[in-house]
């Protein structure tokens, strides 16, 4: 008497009495949302009868992981939303997780770089040339690749920077070798 169940219960009419089969065939059919039908099917496949009747074990929501937005983070840095401190803060921060540069020689040639270009402040705007924000990109809509608030927020504005820097340069030494040999970077 098996019961329009899976194949794999069919299975185990060579191994098992006819009250065992029933009583895995009522297991599958009774609940098809429960852990009962996997633990029963899994059993049969493997042709073990001692799975069917232990009792089905509660399964686990799965972990969401979030990820946080930099405004969210950026809530928690030491200082004040764009200032000078904090947009050094982050271009520190940026510097060592996305291009694994945490040498204190490196920086200090990046914040030299950025005091000549703009004193680390995202609303320098040139006007003469169109140059805009803490690295001075010309023109400044190129930071648009970095996000759609370059205009004013400074963590965009670093972001691209460091990404520039690192393309053309390869270190924020080389940017500023570059700009003591140039003028410019």
């Amino acid at each position: 008497m098996i019961a329009a169940g899976t194949l794999a219960v069919g299975t185990l009419s060579a191994v098992a009495p006819a009250p065992v089969i029933e009583a895995a065939s009522a297991a599958t059919t009774t609940t098809a949302t429960t852990s009962t039908v996997v633990a029963a099917g899994q059993a049969a496949a493997a042709g073990t009868l001692s799975a069917i009747a232990a009792t089905p074990t509660a399964r686990k929501a799965p972990v969401v992981v979030k990820r946080v937005s930099t405004a969210k983070v950026g809530a928690a840095a030491p200082f004040r939303f764009a200032t000078v401190n904090f947009n050094k803060w982050w271009a520190k921060r940026l510097l060592a997780t996305r291009y694994h540069v945490t040498s204190t020689a490196q920086f200090t040639c990046l914040v030299t770089v950025w005091n000549r270009e703009s004193h680390w402040n995202h609303k320098a705007h040139n006007r003469s040339s169109g140059a805009h924000g803490i690295p001075q990109a010309l023109p400044g809509s190129k930071m648009r690749s970095a996000g759609a608030d370059w205009k004013t927020n400074p963590v965009t504005q670093i972001k691209w920077g460091l990404g520039y820097i690192h393309g053309r340069y390869g270190t924020p030494c080389g940017a500023l070798r570059h700009m003591n040999s140039h003028g410019w970077y």
